[in-house]
């Protein structure tokens, strides 16, 4: 992964509560992948959603716009945290 000059390291919290946009939002994930650090995935079947972290280096708009897509998706919703630092 080259680093990125203006880039800005964030955290993508997602919360799966509907399966049937899965492939979706892997695709978009998979879109993304250059800018993707990490990914972890919890499924908490008592509640029966997936919570998926996304650490993310890109610039700013890069950033806005997977969690903007993302968010879109049904039965998805995210929210996005920026570190202080670049």
């Amino acid at each position: 992964m080259d680093i990125v000059k203006d880039s800005r390291i964030a955290l993508i919290g997602i919360i799966l509560s509907n399966t049937d946009h899965v492939e979706e939002l892997n695709h978009l994930l998979s879109k993304y992948g250059q800018y993707i650090v990490g990914r972890m995935g919890i499924p908490y079947r008592e509640k029966s959603i997936s919570i998926i972290s996304i650490a993310i280096d890109a610039p700013g708009d890069v950033i806005s716009a997977l969690s903007g897509k993302l968010g879109m998706l049904p039965g998805v919703s995210t929210k996005t945290v920026y570190a202080k630092t670049k």
